[in-house]
């Protein structure tokens, strides 16, 4: 009997079978944290690819706000049904987690009103090297030769499939995007070090809190302080509050339930596995995003970026397939 249960354990890929979090000692479920960040790339690049038409009508202030509004109602409508408690266990560590990840993201659609998209995308998928070295020297996470090589293999998959050599330098303004993937990254570190024991609901829940609170501070100061506003989606920043279209809501409530429901699974994910592993899977919102563009958009990529996003889910798939504590 002792024979069969030793077997059993041993049949399976690597991948399957969970391994110790170097600090926390919770299991590393890699290939379960792999499938929670398809969902959330697959939700988030299609809700993504639709900003473009919020931002016609509306502003960033107006739109975090209101986003949040109807997650904070789709919550706590589904909460008693579903039996979830949105109640932190430390309010200290969700505020902080929150307020990373919320500054990460404003900074991100921040940049997008000066610099071209694919060098603010750019310097937000620093994160993952920004993970791999806070892990190492913060938390002193073991890092072996396979996960470094494959977060650089990564990177240089983002640089080729958003940066292919047509973009005007960055210049200064590239602290801003790459401040976006360093916060990006503590957030990311945050949900497994200082988060233990809370709620995919709980965290979620949090994060739209903290990016509705921004939206509210941006709409009263801008109200206070107009700034001119350009047409269409190139005010998107600068505009205050309008009255919201059909439009406008309709895409709005799309994004509150689509980012509900993606943000849950990779808070899921950065629970099931040290950060430094499931960062790698984020990788794949890339390709996952350019196919929605084309199939929504007729929008096509050349072949610098289809090997740049061949990299990056080459990348993600070696962590996945060798799901080892020093891999």
């Amino acid at each position: 009997m002792m024979k069969e249960q030793r077997q059993e354990k041993m049949s399976g890929t690597a991948a399957d079978q969970p391994t110790m979090g170097a600090r926390t000692g919770l299991p590393n479920r890699t290939l379960a944290a792999a499938f929670a960040v398809l969902g959330y790339a697959t939700l988030i690049g299609y809700t993504d690819n639709y900003v473009r038409v919020v931002a016609v009508e509306a502003g960033l202030w107006q739109f975090h706000l209101i986003r949040t509004l109807m997650a904070a109602a789709v919550f706590f409508a589904v909460a008693p049904v579903l039996g979830l408690d949105l109640r932190p266990k430390s309010w200290r560590a969700v505020a902080g987690r929150s307020a990373l990840h919320g500054g990460a993201m404003l900074i991100y659609f921040g940049c997008l009103a000066f610099l071209p998209v694919a060098q603010v995308a750019a310097g937000l998928f620093t994160a993952p090297i920004f993970v791999l070295l806070i892990a190492r020297f913060v938390y002193g996470h073991a890092l072996g030769p396979a996960r470094i090589l494959a977060a650089a293999v990564g990177f240089l998959g983002v640089i080729l499939a958003l940066m292919p050599g047509t973009e005007a330098p960055l210049g200064w303004a590239s602290v801003l995007p790459i401040a976006a993937g360093a916060l990006y990254a503590l957030g990311n570190i945050a949900t497994r070090e200082w988060c233990v024991g809370e709620s995919a609901a709980t965290l979620t829940l949090g994060f739209f809190v903290a990016l509705g609170a921004a939206g509210l501070l941006g709409v009263l100061a801008l109200a206070v302080v107009p700034l001119p506003v350009a047409a269409g989606a190139d005010g998107f920043i600068a505009r205050g509050w309008v009255w919201p279209t059909g439009t406008f809501l309709y895409w709005t409530a799309v994004q509150a339930v689509g980012s509900m429901v993606a943000v849950g699974l990779v808070v899921r994910a950065y629970q099931l596995a040290e950060a430094s592993r499931v960062a790698i899977f984020e990788y794949v919102i890339l390709p996952i995003a350019a196919l929605w563009g084309w199939f929504l958009w007729g929008e096509t990529l050349g072949w610098v970026a289809l090997v740049g996003m061949a990299l990056i889910v080459a990348a993600g798939s070696a962590i996945v397939w060798r799901g080892q504590p020093d891999a």
